[in-house]
C-alpha cells in the first residue's frame, strides 16, 4: 500500500491548488504518491521533501498575504462589489481610490470588518478592507492605498458577467470548416499551406454559405531546422510562424530589379515542386521561402510602410523583441538554448543587449517576418469577412510551448520547471499523456497581471472573429507530470479559473470574438455549466456524445453554445473512423491496453449503433457506400441545436488517414501529411474546389433551419 499524505503536506498542497486525489475516467478514486505532490511542490519553489520542511512551508504559506500590503491582483466581473482586503501598521490612517484605464480617479471607502492585528516578522500589523463599486466598467484598472507607512498598489480587472454572441448568432446558427491549413495546399503554394490559401479557401467557402473556417494554431516555431511539425507544440504562443507567408502577396516584392525576381521564381519554382510529396517538408519548404523574404527584406520601403512596421514594432513592444533577439541567436548558435553561455540564457542581462546590438539586422528581420505574417492573416480575415462570412477565420490557440522554445527563455520564471503539461489515462489514450510542454505557474501569472497570458490572446484575436481554446479545462487544472514519471503517474494543478477565463472573455469581448473551448476529456460535472454561464462555446464530437450505452445521443440534445462536429484532427477523418483506421493505426504502434480484438469489437457496436440511428431516421438506406454514410453522418448533425455545425476539409476531400495520433512523435507521421483523397493521393486547393464529393457534402449542411 502507498504511504498516505501528511497532514501537513495534503494542506500545504491544497493551498497551492495541487491535487492529492481524483477520480479517474472509469470513476475510480485514486490517490496522488507522495513522491508526485513532493516534485509538482517543487516546482512551484516549495520545499516539501520532509515533513518537517512541509510544516515550515505551511507556516509560511499562512503569513504570506499579511506580508503583502495588496492582493497581487484582484479579478472581478462587471456589477460585482467585492472586498479587497489591505495589510498595514496597526495604528494607521488608510487612504484608497481607484484609477481607471481612461484615466478617470475615484475614491473608495472602508467598510466595517474588524480583523485581530497580528505580529509579522515582529511587527503588528493590521487588515483594512476596502470596497470595489458595482459599477466599475470592463477593463484594466489600478487600485491604490496610502497610510503613513507607505504607498501601494494592484491591478483591478474588470471582466464581462458572460461573453456577448454577435448578432448574427444570435438570430441564427453557422456551419463552417475546419482545417489543418498548412496541409491545404494549392497550385501556388510553396509546398505548405499559407494564408493566401487560407483566403482562397475561406472566400470559396463563403460563396457555399460557410460563415467560417477554423484552423491550427499558428504559433511561431523554431527558426532552424528541424522544424517542429506539431502546431500543438510551438516555440512561442503570442508569435506566428513565418512559414505561412505568401511571398508573391508582400508588397515590397514589386520593388526588387529584374534580376531579384528572377532569384525569386527560382526559388518559387525549388518549394512547388515539393506539392508532389507524400509527406510535407516544412524546413525545406522554409528554406526557399526564408531566402526570397531576406531579399525582399532588404528592399527600400515607401514611408507609409516604414511607419506601420515601426507602429507594429512599438505596439508589441518588448516581447517582440526578446522574440525576434532569441531567434537570431539561435540561428547563430543552434538548440536547445541552455547550452548556450550562463549570461546569454537570461533576456535581461547585459550580454544580452549586446547580442540585440551586434545581430541588430536579424533582429530586425525577425521582427519583419512578425509584422507580415500577422498582416497576411488579417488581411485573410477581412477578404472572409467582405465575402460574407460572420466570423471569418478562427485561431487554435495550443495548450502550451515547447521546453526549448523562445517562450520559455524570454519568460523563465512563469513556467514552472521540472514538470510538463499532459493528460491522464481516457478512453483514447489508455496510457495517459506527456506533451513535453512547461506548464503556467498560477502564482507568477497572478504576480505580473497576466500580462503574458492577455499579450498572448491579443494577438491571436487581431487576427480573427474567434479562438477556439485547445484543453480549456486547463484553465480550470492542468495535469503537471513531474520529469522522469510515467504520464499516470502525475496530478492536478488547479488556476485561478475566475481570472482565467474572466481575462478571455474580456479580451473576446473587446475583439467583437467568439470562443470555443475544446471541453473534451474528464470533465468536472460543474466545468461545462460554468463555461456556458460565461458564454463560451463547448466542443461536442458525434462519436463521443453517447448515452449510457452505446446509442448515440440524439442530436436534438446536443448543447446550444457549442461547435458540433463529426471528427475532430486528433481522430481520422469520418471516412477512415467508419473503416477503423483508428483502431488499426493504435493497434500497430502498440497503444492499446485491451486485445485488438476487444477494440474493434467495442468500436464496431459503438459505430454501427450510430449507423443504425442513421436508418432509423430515414438518412441512410441498406447498402449505402462510405461516402453515402459520410454524407448522412453530417446531415445528422445539422439536427443538433448547436450555434455551430464544423466540417472537415478532409471529409470534403474523402480522406481517411489520420492527421495526429496521440500518444507518438516520430512512430506516425503526425502533422505532416498533406489533404488527400480516399486512394490516400495528394489532393490540392484548387482541386477541392471543384470536387462533386466536396459540393454534395456541403449542399447537405447547408439545409440547416434558422434557431
Amino acid at each position: 500500500m502507498p504511504v498516505p499524505p501528511s497532514a501537513a503536506l495534503t494542506q500545504l498542497a491544497h493551498s497551492y491548488g495541487v491535487a492529492t486525489e481524483f477520480w479517474d475516467w472509469r470513476g475510480n478514486h485514486v490517490s496522488v504518491p507522495v513522491d508526485t505532490i513532493v516534485a509538482v511542490l517543487a516546482a512551484l519553489d516549495v520545499d516539501a521533501g520532509t515533513d518537517e520542511a512541509a510544516e515550515r512551508a505551511l507556516a509560511e504559506r499562512a503569513l504570506e498575504p499579511w506580508r503583502r500590503q495588496l492582493p497581487a491582483v484582484v479579478v472581478m466581473r462587471e456589477g460585482w462589489t467585492p472586498w479587497v482586503p489591505v495589510h498595514l501598521p496597526e495604528g494607521h490612517e488608510l487612504t484608497a481610490r481607484i484609477v481607471l484605464e481612461d484615466g478617470e480617479v475615484r475614491s473608495l471607502r472602508q467598510v466595517e470588518h474588524w480583523v485581530e492585528p497580528r505580529n509579522i516578522d515582529g511587527s503588528m500589523v493590521a487588515e483594512a478592507t476596502v470596497e470595489l463599486p458595482g459599477d466599475l466598467p470592463l477593463g484594466y484598472h489600478r487600485l491604490e492605498v496610502s497610510h503613513e507607512g507607505g504607498h501601494a498598489q494592484t491591478s483591478v480587472i474588470v471582466t464581462p458577467a458572460a461573453l456577448h454572441l454577435p448578432d448574427a448568432l444570435e438570430r441564427d446558427s453557422a456551419w463552417g470548416l475546419l482545417t489543418q491549413l498548412y496541409s491545404v495546399r494549392s497550385d501556388r503554394s510553396w509546398g505548405i499551406g499559407d494564408a493566401a490559401d487560407l483566403a482562397e479557401l475561406g472566400t470559396w467557402a463563403a460563396r457555399q454559405g460557410a460563415d467560417f473556417v477554423l484552423i491550427n494554431p499558428i504559433h511561431a516555431a523554431e527558426p532552424v531546422a528541424p522544424m517542429e511539425p506539431s502546431p500543438y507544440l510551438p516555440t512561442s504562443r503570442r508569435f506566428v510562424n513565418p512559414m505561412y507567408i505568401r511571398v508573391e502577396e508582400v508588397a515590397e516584392l514589386g520593388y526588387l530589379s529584374a534580376a531579384q525576381h528572377q532569384l525569386v521564381e527560382w526559388h518559387s519554382d525549388d518549394a512547388r515542386r515539393l506539392n508532389a510529396l507524400p509527406h510535407l517538408d516544412r524546413d525545406a519548404s522554409w528554406q526557399s521561402k526564408q531566402a526570397a523574404l531576406k531579399m525582399i527584406f532588404r528592399t527600400e520601403r515607401t514611408h507609409r510602410r516604414r511607419r506601420d512596421f515601426e507602429s507594429f514594432c512599438e505596439r508589441e513592444g518588448q516581447g517582440l523583441q526578446d522574440y525576434a533577439t532569441w531567434c537570431a541567436m539561435v540561428l547563430e548558435r543552434g538548440l536547445p538554448w541552455r547550452d548556450w553561455p550562463a549570461e546569454l540564457q537570461d533576456p535581461r542581462s547585459e550580454a544580452v543587449a549586446k547580442e540585440r546590438h551586434r545581430l541588430a539586422e536579424e533582429v530586425e528581420f525577425q521582427c519583419w517576418l512578425q509584422w507580415i505574417v500577422q498582416s497576411q492573416f488579417i488581411d485573410a480575415q477581412r477578404e472572409l469577412l467582405a465575402a460574407g462570412m460572420k466570423l471569418g477565420v478562427l485561431h487554435d490557440l495550443a495548450v502550451g510551448v515547447h521546453p526549448d522554445g523562445a517562450e520559455t527563455w524570454a519568460l523563465g520564471d512563469v513556467l514552472a520547471k521540472g514538470v510538463s503539461v499532459g493528460a491522464p489515462p481516457d478512453d483514447y489514450n489508455q496510457l495517459g499523456q506527456d506533451w513535453s510542454q512547461p506548464p503556467w505557474r498560477p502564482d507568477r501569472l497572478a504576480e505580473l497581471d497576466y500580462a503574458p497570458y492577455r499579450d498572448m490572446l491579443r494577438t491571436a484575436l487581431r487576427m480573427a472573429g474567434g479562438l477556439r481554446v485547445d484543453h480549456i479545462l486547463g484553465l480550470f487544472r492542468l495535469w503537471w507530470v513531474p520529469s522522469g514519471a510515467q504520464p499516470l503517474e502525475g496530478t492536478y494543478v488547479r488556476y485561478d479559473h475566475e481570472a482565467m477565463v474572466g481575462i478571455l472573455a474580456l479580451e473576446a469581448q473587446r475583439a467583437g470574438a467568439v470562443i470555443i473551448g475544446e471541453d473534451l476529456g474528464t470533465v468536472e460535472d460543474w466545468v461545462r455549466d460554468y463555461l456556458a454561464g460565461r458564454g463560451i462555446f463547448g466542443t461536442s464530437i458525434l462519436w463521443f456524445e453517447r448515452q449510457d450505452s452505446d446509442a448515440p445521443k440524439p442530436p436534438e440534445t446536443y448543447r446550444k453554445l457549442c461547435l458540433a462536429s463529426v471528427t475532430t484532427h486528433d481522430l481520422p477523418p469520418t471516412a477512415g473512423y467508419l473503416q477503423g483506421e483508428h483502431v488499426t493505426v493504435r493497434h500497430e504502434l502498440g497503444l492499446l491496453t485491451r486485445s485488438l480484438e476487444e477494440e474493434l469489437d467495442q468500436d464496431s457496436k459503438q459505430r454501427d449503433a450510430v449507423l443504425d440511428e442513421l436508418h432509423s431516421r430515414g438518412l441512410l438506406r441498406k447498402g449505402a457506400t462510405v461516402d453515402d454514410q459520410v454524407d448522412a453522418l453530417h446531415k445528422f448533425m445539422t439536427w443538433t441545436p448547436s450555434k455551430l455545425l464544423g466540417v472537415s476539409v478532409n471529409d470534403l476531400a474523402g480522406d481517411v488517414r489520420t492527421i495526429n495520433q496521440p500518444g507518438t512523435y516520430e512512430e506516425y507521421p503526425n502533422w505532416r501529411l498533406p489533404m488527400a483523397g480516399p486512394d490516400r493521393q495528394p489532393v490540392t486547393l484548387d482541386q477541392l474546389m471543384v470536387s462533386r464529393r466536396a459540393k454534395r457534402l456541403i449542399k447537405g449542411v447547408t439545409r440547416r433551419n434558422p434557431i
